[in-house]
């Protein structure tokens, strides 16, 4: 029974042949694994790397480059001074087991996919999709319709590559998403770009309202 409760409550394990997962087993394996990081060492780390590589790089002092990428080591350094339990594991394993994706480390370096405030210009490939989606609260529908999306408090307009995704991702903020639909295609012709940053996630400068329509669930 001890053992059972144990593996419930670790955040973050290493399958050898699958790499880290969160939860009690690997999901396609359903071993186990090695005990990595515990849910308050993971939430701490969390925190202090959403912040850093989305809202604050500066402050905490890292240097980000124009395309949202802070150097690896450096990083790691820091995170170490201030929790002298942090290992540069862990940051692997934050970012590996992140069902969301949003961190990438290439190389000697580290970045976040999206989210940021920081005024950066992220450097992923044109999304193919012919139609993106933004989920919308009834009370701003009109507005959105009217004016277009534009991104409040971070660098770019978050859009989802699903009706689905989108309304999951409006259901934090409302309890009657409306989702709008963007005609993505079109939208590129016109020279607006819509970059890939996740499998679920595109995102723009700005949307202009011709390319908006609500979908009719």
């Amino acid at each position: 029974m001890v053992k059972f409760h144990y593996l419930r409550d670790i955040m973050i394990r290493r399958c050898t042949e699958h790499g880290y997962f969160r939860g009690g087993g690997c999901l396609q394996c359903k071993l186990p694994g090695r005990y990595v990081l515990d849910d308050s060492k993971e939430e701490k780390l969390g925190r202090f790397v959403s912040g850093t590589l989305r809202h604050f790089p500066a402050s905490a002092g890292v240097e980000m480059d124009k395309c949202g990428w802070v150097n690896l080591d450096t990083f790691c350094e820091v995170m170490k001074k201030r929790y002298n339990w942090m290992r540069k594991e862990y940051l692997y394993a934050l970012v590996e087991s992140d069902e969301k994706g949003r961190y990438e480390i290439c190389d000697s370096r580290i970045r976040a996919r999206y989210g940021h405030s920081v005024d950066i210009d992220l450097d992923y490939p044109e999304s193919t999709f012919p139609y993106l989606y933004y989920g919308a609260s009834p009370e701003e529908v009109d507005v959105l319709l009217e004016n277009g999306i534009f991104p409040i408090k971070q660098r770019y307009v978050h859009l989802s590559t699903s009706y689905e995704k989108a309304a999951e991702v409006a259901l934090i903020h409302t309890e009657s998403p409306v989702i709008i639909q963007i005609e993505a295609v079109r939208a590129q012709e016109d020279g607006i770009s819509l970059r890939l940053a996740t499998d679920y996630i595109v995102l723009a400068e700005k949307i202009p309202p011709e390319y908006l329509f609500v979908v009719e669930n």
